[in-house]
């Protein structure tokens, strides 16, 4: 065997042994992991750059300008229309969050106390909206407005209703899966001290909940905004028209780049939200005595 023989074989069996060693740096993984992020970005940035375009076009940049945001008449922030889809974009986002986080915490404590028969196919059952498909969701709504409740109209409280709906569930999982992780030792303690169960679950367990229903909080609002099917199904008119209901509605018509400028507004929005919810329980569970985990861990203690 010559020596450029030996050498291709060692640097084959040292491949092989660094291939075969579990504990090496994850470089595919990692370089498949930044793929995947640049992949989904760049379209995003493509679209944020198009809103700044000195010209109407929304598919060749024509130069950088703020015309599409407040010079002209049709602007993102000056727009009439826009600006009404805008308000009720955050309105019923904020409604919707502040009705569906405390059912779905109290729906959440409710299915981890409960110990009699049923127990798993409410659990099963709480989870259905998450996986029904949306245009399926946004049809039954439809129809369950327009002939069962026919007192509920079309408009800001279909919708209204309709998100409240499907977010329901996102609360229910991300707490339930935090009580899973607290347990109930410490409400047992301060019921041993005098509590009552009522004082207990508002100093002791709620207290702990914090960064759950924060987190919920935030995700339910970020949801809300983010919605089409269900907010275009449950429209009355342009006046509860959303912002993804009339950035779909104007691309099918003369679309400018002020439409990019108003869905840059609603993703730095949701964008925000998503961070709020990632970031501050962590800051919350700081002074928690014994918790170090994470929502991940939360989440992988849930027993459907």
């Amino acid at each position: 065997m010559t020596a450029a023989q030996a050498a291709s074989s060692g640097e084959r069996r040292s491949f092989a042994d660094w291939f075969a060693d579990p504990f090496r740096k994850p470089r595919f993984l990692a370089a498949a992991t930044w793929i995947y992020i640049a992949w989904s970005i760049v379209p995003v940035l493509i679209a944020i750059r198009i809103s700044f375009n000195a010209g109407r076009s929304r598919s060749a940049f024509q130069g950088w300008s703020m015309n599409w945001w407040t010079g002209t008449p049709g602007a993102a922030l000056r727009d009439p229309q826009l600006l009404t889809a805008m308000r009720n974009t955050i309105v019923l986002g904020i409604l919707t969050m502040i009705i569906a986080t405390p059912l779905g915490v109290a729906l959440a404590i409710g299915l981890v106390r409960w110990r009699g028969y049923g127990r798993r196919p409410a659990n099963f059952l709480m989870l259905v909206p998450l996986v029904t498909p949306e245009l399926v969701m946004g049809s039954a709504l439809y129809l369950a407005f327009t002939q069962l409740f026919t007192v509920v109209e079309l408009g800001r409280e279909a919708q209204l209703l309709g998100h409240v709906t499907f977010t329901v569930s996102y609360v229910v999982v991300i707490v339930r899966g935090r009580l899973l992780t607290i347990g109930r030792d410490l409400e047992e303690a301060a019921q041993d001290l005098g509590a009552t169960p009522l004082q207990g679950l508002r100093t002791v367990l709620l207290p702990l909940l914090g960064p759950a229903v924060f987190a919920s909080l935030m995700i339910v609002f970020a949801t809300s905004i983010d919605d089409f099917v269900i907010s275009a199904y449950l429209s009355l008119d342009a006046g509860s028209e959303t912002v993804p209901v009339k950035i779909y509605s104007g691309a099918r018509r003369a679309p400018t780049p002020a439409l990019n400028a108003l869905a840059t507004v609603m993703m730095l929005i949701t964008f925000t939200a998503i961070a709020l919810a990632m970031l501050l329980p962590r800051f919350f569970r700081r002074g928690q005595t014994g918790d170090t985990g994470s929502m991940v861990q939360d989440f992988a203690a849930l027993d459907i």
